[in-house]
């Protein structure tokens, strides 16, 4: 006897370097958003200098906003890139999202909207350490016809009704 949910029962996929492999573009951009998150934990690190009184510490902050705001754009390159090669829009979408809060902060910043400037930087911190995690969590070489699943689907027999079942 054939149920439904012995068609939704996932198989296990035969392990294969290929299915696994993370692309270079993916490494790229891995690579690139390490790059964003270590230069923008220092963000707040250079805001405490000043607020501490080092008067130096402002002039820190501002190069290390100049670096972010440069590694930002440099990330939606590379997501452009993984979007292309991989068919995978999350990664730039979220990018945008990102990128876009980043230059509000940082002309926020610039002009002394300080009510819009700290609580945007604590945000962009975050999505920006989730979207670390999650683009390290999984590989992001697979193209959606090299998924296991998507394969299963499509080589799965379509299903004969009978009446005696």
């Amino acid at each position: 006897m054939v149920t439904a949910a012995d068609e939704f029962r996932p198989a296990v996929p035969a392990r294969s370097g290929t299915a696994r492999r993370t692309r270079p573009s993916a490494w790229a951009f891995r690579a690139v958003v390490s790059a964003h998150v270590v230069a923008i934990f220092g963000q707040p690190v250079f805001a405490g200098v000043f607020l501490s009184g080092d008067y130096d510490g402002l002039r820190l902050h501002e190069a290390g906003a100049n670096v972010t705001t440069s590694l930002g754009y440099v990330q939606l390159i590379a997501a452009v890139a993984v979007w292309v090669r991989l068919r995978r829009a999350g990664p730039f979408l979220a990018t945008l999202a990102l990128v876009a809060a980043e230059t509000v902060q940082y002309f926020a910043g610039m002009g002394g909207a300080l009510w819009l400037h700290l609580p945007l930087g604590v945000a962009t911190i975050a999505a920006l350490v989730v979207q670390f995690v999650d683009v390290w969590r999984r590989p992001l070489g697979q193209r959606p016809e090299d998924r296991p699943e998507r394969a299963r689907i499509a080589a799965a027999p379509e299903r004969q009704e009978t009446g005696d079942e």
